[in-house]
Order: C-alpha cells, then sequence, then structure tokens
C-alpha cells in the first residue's frame, strides 16, 4: 500500500489541493500507459484545482474528492476548523508559512461558557491563514490500515485502481467536499453538457456503526441526509447482487459528500454513495479494514461495467 501511503502524506485541506493535484497528474502521466485505455486529461485553470479523467465513451461518473479535513491558524496562534474535523487535545499538526515548516501539537483550553478555545502549541505566533492539517502516521497490519485522512485518499486511491481496468467511464478528483462543496455542480454540469453523464458515484469513505462492521464488505448507502432516486438505487443493488462482492447496507439521517451537491444542483443526476466503513471518523487514527478496501475496488469495477 505504499501509493495510499503517499497519497495521506501529501497535505490538501479544503482550498489547498494544489500539491495533491500535482502528484496525481504526475502519477496518471508516469502509470497511463500500462492501463487498459488512455484517458483524456482535462484540467486547467478553468476547472481550478480539479482533475478529470475520461475514458471511451462514458455512462457513468466516479467522483472521489481529494480534500481533506484541517484548519486555519487565527490570531495568537488560535485555530479555526477546516470541515468538521474531531477536535483531540495533543494531536499533532504540520505545516509551513513565511518563516518555515511548522511541527505544532492542538491544545483545547476550556472555558466557562463551554464554548473552548482551540490553539496550537508553538514558540512563536505562526502567520494568519496558514493551513495546519494532521502529521503524516500510516500504519498497515495484515487486515487493517490506519492513517490520518484516509478519508477520502482512499477513495482517490481507489479511483486509480479503477482507473487501471476503466474503458467506458468518468473519474473525477473533486476539492472542496470537506468544507461545503464547490466544484461538483460546475464539473458535473461541464460533464453534462459535453458527454450527456446522468449517473454518479460516489467514491467516499463512510463511518463504522453499529450495524456497519469491519471486515464485511463495501458500504452501500440507501441515504445520509440526500435521497438518492430509489429507482437508480434498485439498479444499483440489482447489479451488486450480481458482482459477487460482499456489501453492506447503510441508512443514515444524516452526513453529506459530493452526491450532496449533485442532488442540490439544477440537474437531474442520479447518484449513490459506496464505500469502506471507518473507526475514528475525522481524526488522526481512521482505520480501515483491507478486505472492505479490496471490496470496494471490485464493486467500483463491476458496476462501471456495467451500469
Amino acid at each position: 500500500m505504499k501509493l495510499l501511503k503517499k497519497l495521506t502524506s501529501i497535505a490538501g485541506a479544503s482550498s489547498d489541493e494544489l500539491q495533491i493535484k500535482k502528484f496525481l497528474l504526475k502519477y496518471i502521466f508516469e502509470n497511463q500507459n500500462n492501463w487498459k485505455s488512455k484517458p483524456t486529461i482535462i484540467e486547467g485553470e478553468e476547472f481550478h484545482d480539479n482533475l478529470i479523467l475520461v475514458f471511451g465513451k462514458p455512462r457513468t461518473a466516479v467522483y472521489a474528492h481529494i480534500d481533506t479535513i484541517g484548519f486555519s491558524v487565527s490570531y495568537e496562534n488560535q485555530l479555526v476548523k477546516i470541515g468538521g474535523p474531531d477536535l483531540i487535545d495533543g494531536t499533532p499538526l504540520v505545516g509551513r508559512d513565511s518563516k518555515g515548516k511548522i511541527e505544532t501539537e492542538l491544545m483545547i483550553i476550556e472555558q466557562e461558557n463551554n464554548r473552548p478555545i482551540i490553539k496550537c502549541v508553538y514558540p512563536r505566533e505562526i502567520d494568519r491563514g496558514t493551513i495546519l492539517t494532521y502529521k503524516p502516521n500510516f500504519r498497515e497490519t495484515e487486515t487493517t490500515v490506519q492513517s490520518p485522512y484516509l478519508d477520502n485518499r482512499l477513495g482517490v486511491w481507489c479511483a486509480l485502481k479503477i482507473a487501471e481496468s476503466l474503458k467506458d467511464g468518468v473519474i473525477v478528483f473533486s476539492t472542496f467536499e470537506e468544507h461545503g462543496g464547490n466544484s461538483v455542480g460546475f464539473i458535473s454540469k461541464f460533464l453534462y453538457k459535453k458527454f450527456k453523464i446522468k449517473q454518479a458515484l460516489i467514491c467516499d469513505i463512510t463511518w463504522l456503526t453499529e450495524h456497519v462492521s469491519p471486515g464485511k464488505g463495501v458500504a452501500i448507502s440507501l441515504r445520509d441526509s440526500m435521497l438518492p432516486r430509489k429507482t437508480f438505487l434498485n439498479k444499483i443493488l440489482k447489479l451488486a447482487k450480481k458482482s459477487g462482492v460482499d456489501f453492506q447496507l447503510e441508512v443514515e439521517s444524516a452526513g453529506g459528500s459530493d452526491g450532496s451537491t449533485l442532488q442540490k444542483s439544477d440537474l437531474l443526476i442520479d447518484w449513490c454513495f459506496i464505500g469502506a466503513g471507518e473507526d475514528n471518523v475525522h481524526t488522526c487514527d481512521e482505520i480501515v479494514s483491507k478486505y472492505d478496501i479490496l471490496c470496494m475496488v471490485e464493486m467500483y469495477r463491476f458496476l462501471m461495467k456495467h451500469l
């Protein structure tokens, strides 16, 4: 899992995705000749830091967001959340400002009004606006991987594995998902107009719960805070059963993804979230079953072939 380890080590909080995009472009240029089909690469200033791969005659798009949660440095080394990180005192953070590299840790100062102040411990004042992210710490066992930012660098890794054998389809590496969405509405409209793409699969990581367990297959989400169209879900489930790949069904009342942005757009696009479940969500210790990762890749390969 050297590629996944590398992906999790590259800083790329929402609004600051350029370095992860550069890495992906380099990786694609170096490996695409070994893929079953060579994609058309769409990127550039018009698309900000998003990256689109178009294979053959596409019918379905896979969306994998490349941004992560993190923190913005405010005044006197106070921190402002990017997305929804879980606040744990002592969490190691890294970044860089005009004076050089930064390695620090999160500090929570409790207040009487129950509104804690979030700061970082550092001997000098860090430049305002500096972005800090979790310090890389990739761990692997025979059955699991554990690291900051498996959400969603694992989804990105999965999308690259899908690309190896994809004949017809689109893979979108999107931005800003963790902090309110941004890019997917624009990209979906572009794909709708240019390729008539009306189907989307959200290649992201969900959470483990009492009813979604590790080692029992990839999770297919029937809903979160949004509601995918039932007709499309039925189509997905019929194919999933034919695939022979282990999967679990998820029904949640909260949470969102690039699918949320699609549903809120002015386009009638069917979508479904499919991803492995993780524990310790939005912390530096996210952990996922390797078997569920395998099921995730195989499910996407089957669905992209038959949708």
